[in-house]
């Protein structure tokens, strides 16, 4: 059977006069776009077989008639697929996986990354629930190709905001429960989901305020994250506040603001902060995430700077390798896991709901810095 199959065989069955179908059908797209059905078929299993301009039309038709294509014959009888979904970019970064090859170590969870919590705290909710978990890890297909190979084999989707288009997440949500993760709400983007974020924005504020007022330090800088990440733009706004309330200068975007999110990247910051003619070397760098902030440190001990005596580092996220490095990060740590096991706690809530309507729901869960050598503090939380 192959992976996106089509009920080929329920529309020739409908009667004159009986009542047309709530959910779409591959029939109903066919008609819209006035192709065939086979046709409708190879655009979801085989776009690159389709004219661009005959495709472009069915994917059309299908959006404005909420049409996802089912994924085996089972959901089509049952409408359940007992499968989660999650839509997630691939964030792996080479070098940690460079460390963790070399290290040659047992403990795999010291090398886990952001996503890769993320995934394990839904892969355990999903299996307590009695749930399998599908991942989509890379975007490269496009937002059509996912609708296609992952939407319509899942009961329930959880989606890293601003990942896929609202258009499409219009299509999806009208067949199944969506659940958006980080960030804060965007304010064009659709406003009945479910949605669940850390309060990023609150513990970056809180980590600058502790490097302002425990250490005195004024000079800071700050290392983003590209300009669609909604975690990073909320980070930096907790820093533009700390600053603001400390009467410093407030920044309109980050000193730095990065491609990747990655140990390079990190380094690469540095780099350039430290080269800029004239500039006077930061007392402290802050960087939107944990990753960066680590390659920041070898980076600076390459240059012969000490860390913290002649420059604070701070990350966020609270990856478990920031406390092998030395000197220990300083971090503001979010409950990665945790933010997987409430998506799924929520889309499981929705699919055993009796189908009423009901509000959507909006949890912000809490973080918590962890001082380390890396600010000057030595190790206060863990």
């Amino acid at each position: 059977m192959n992976a996106l199959s089509f009920p080929y065989g329920t529309r020739g069955e409908q009667r004159a006069g009986d009542p047309v179908s709530s959910t779409p059908t591959v029939y109903d797209v066919a008609e819209r776009s006035g192709v065939s059905i086979a046709t409708v078929s190879r655009v979801y299993r085989n776009p690159d077989s389709v004219r661009e301009a005959t495709r472009e039309k069915v994917l059309a038709a299908a959006r404005d008639l909420g049409y996802v294509p089912s994924g085996n014959a089972r959901g089509l009888a049952s409408r359940s697929t007992g499968v989660l979904g999650l839509c997630f970019p691939d964030y792996s970064d080479p070098d940690t996986e460079s460390e963790a090859a070399a290290a040659d170590a047992d403990d795999d969870h010291a090398f886990m990354l952001y996503s890769d919590q993320i995934i394990r705290g839904m892969e355990r909710a999903a299996r307590r629930h009695g749930y399998a978990l599908l991942i989509a890890a890379s975007l490269s297909g496009g937002p059509e190709s996912l609708v296609a190979k992952v939407a319509g084999r899942v009961d329930g989707f959880a989606v890293l905001a601003r990942t896929v288009p609202t258009e499409d997440l219009e299509v999806i949500s009208r067949r199944l429960p969506v659940v958006m993760l980080a960030g804060p709400r965007d304010p064009d983007g659709p406003d009945h989901l479910d949605h669940i974020e850390v309060a990023n924005a609150d513990g970056q504020r809180a980590l600058t305020r502790h490097l302002i007022e425990d250490h005195g330090l004024r000079r800071l800088a700050f290392v983003g994250g590209v300009e669609d990440s909604p975690d990073a733009q909320a980070r930096f706004d907790g820093y533009a506040a700390a600053r603001q309330e400390a009467g410093l200068s407030v920044p309109r975007a980050p000193d730095v603001r990065p491609e990747l999110m990655t140990q390079a990247e990190g380094a690469r910051a540095v780099e350039a902060l430290l080269d800029r003619a004239g500039a006077e070397l930061p007392e402290g760098i802050l960087f939107a995430n944990d990753q960066m902030a680590i390659g920041a440190l070898h980076a600076l001990e390459r240059r012969g700077l000490r860390v913290p005596e002649d420059v604070a580092v701070t990350g966020f996220d609270g990856i478990p390798l920031g406390r092998l490095v030395r000197p220990a990060l300083t971090t503001v740590r979010q409950p990665m896991r945790r933010l997987g096991e409430e998506a799924v706690d929520l889309l499981v809530h929705r699919l055993g709901s009796s189908g009423t309507a009901a509000e959507p729901e909006s949890r912000v869960l809490p973080v918590d810095v962890v001082r380390r050598e890396s600010c000057g503090c030595g190790d206060v939380a863990g």
